[in-house]
């Protein structure tokens, strides 16, 4: 059975956990940034700008990399019996095992996370508050499900819930006979692996002041954490695109620390095509010769991140390239170029536009191929077009002449050629 609390009384600052229903408290938000329904909520609290719920128009469920993935925006505008579904996350349409579209309430797969997270949407109307709920069901492959949710209520006028937000997150719990069955591999796998071999006391590896196993305080943890393989620095410029979403997606700062680890992270691909290669295929996604820097973006950000966007990010990282912008230098180098992002981006199109090619004036010194008596008003010399008409006997019926238009004249001149 699930268990559902409102969040009105739940703020950051309220520090009485309520009970949950799968066998753990459910924490106050804001006393843990590790759980997606509590990121999800503080996104939330972000846009509601001193308003009693945030405006529909503020949320972009396809540009949050961190939990967009995991979420559904139901409309309520036409009625609140079967409300249309405007966005439906990647992960959970995988979920549901959905091969084509659907678009209201209706149309939800029993058995499925969706469901669970759709029954809820009524106590958010009632309560005018969001609603988070966490339980466990046997899911459509068998498997108990525990899952954790939030529902947040949007509105298109300030004062009326007519959306709702919804984020979920899950896992799955293997049944006895499939959990017997790794313990027993695993089990076999260790006593198979080589015993390591003790150091000697004279193969101690020193420690360097300044090297890898130095001490570091803990504000400079995470800058002294250095990556070792094209993964994990995968996973740490991912981590900083979600940072940037979640938090403030107009924070500079945040924007362009997560610019720089997908730089880093596009330095450290160059020498390691076939790792760049591997990562791509596991997100289904494909190198571009042309735009080498959209799928670095897009497995950093999220594919489904706003595509203007994801062309802005993969031009900035381009012209970091282009410009030889060093290994953990891109930030500073945002920062100091006129107009930041923006100014990279306009520096870079234009780098990419082709030259114009200026070609010459026409002539207007051409050999004349027939004459006609007309009076137009210019000067010997002027060059005049003449509108004329084909009257199927090889003659032209002239209709009447254009003088003092340079530009059309010009224009005239360089159809002849």
């Amino acid at each position: 059975m699930d268990t559902a609390r409102g969040f009105d009384d739940g703020r950051p600052h309220d520090n009485d956990p309520a009970d949950g229903g799968v066998g753990e408290p459910m924490e106050a938000i804001g006393t843990d940034e590790r759980r997606m329904h509590v990121r999800a909520y503080n996104h939330w609290v972000s846009l509601l700008k001193g308003r009693p719920y945030p405006s529909i128009e503020d949320l972009d469920p396809a540009g949050i990399a961190d939990f967009g993935a995991h979420s559904v925006l139901l409309d309520f505008t036409r009625g609140i019996d079967d409300p249309e579904i405007q966005f439906l996350g990647r992960a959970l349409r995988e979920e549901c095992a959905l091969d084509h579209a659907i678009t209201r309430i209706a149309d939800v797969p029993a058995r499925s996370l969706l469901s669970r997270l759709t029954d809820h949407y009524l106590q958010i109307i009632a309560n005018r508050a969001p609603i988070g709920f966490e339980a466990e069901f046997v899911g459509r492959r068998g498997y108990q499900t525990l899952y954790r949710g939030i529902l947040m209520p949007f509105s298109s006028s300030d004062d009326q819930i007519d959306f709702i937000y919804g984020v979920i997150n899950w896992k799955e719990v293997l049944g006895g006979d499939e959990q017997a069955r790794l313990d027993v591999e695993l089990a076999a796998a260790m006593r198979a692996a080589p015993a390591a071999t003790a150091e000697a006391p004279g193969d101690a590896p020193e420690v360097w002041a300044d090297g890898p196993s130095r001490r570091v305080d803990a504000a400079d943890a995470e800058e002294a954490v250095a990556p070792h393989s094209l993964g994990d620095r995968l996973a740490l410029a991912r981590e900083s695109a979600a940072a940037a979403r979640a938090s403030d997606v107009r924070s500079r700062s945040a924007l362009y620390r997560a610019l720089g680890r997908a730089h880093d992270f596009a330095l450290a691909a160059g020498s390691d095509a076939d790792g760049l290669g591997e990562l791509l295929e596991d997100a289904g996604l494909s190198q571009q010769a042309r735009a080498p820097m959209t799928p670095i973006i897009k497995l950093v950000f999220g594919a489904d991140y706003d595509k203007t966007r994801i062309t802005e990010f993969a031009a900035v990282l381009s012209f970091a390239l282009r410009e030889g912008v060093p290994m953990g230098g891109l930030g500073a180098f945002i920062d100091q170029y006129p107009a930041g992002v923006k100014g990279i981006v306009a520096a870079e199109r234009a780098l990419r536009r082709p030259a114009k090619v200026m070609r010459p004036a026409p002539s207007t010194d051409r050999k004349a191929i027939a004459h006609v008596s007309l009076d137009t008003g210019a000067v010997a010399g002027e060059i005049v077009v003449l509108v004329a008409r084909a009257n199927g006997t090889g003659e032209l019926d002239v209709l009447g002449a254009v003088a003092n238009d340079p530009r059309l004249a010009t224009r005239a001149l360089a159809a002849l050629d």
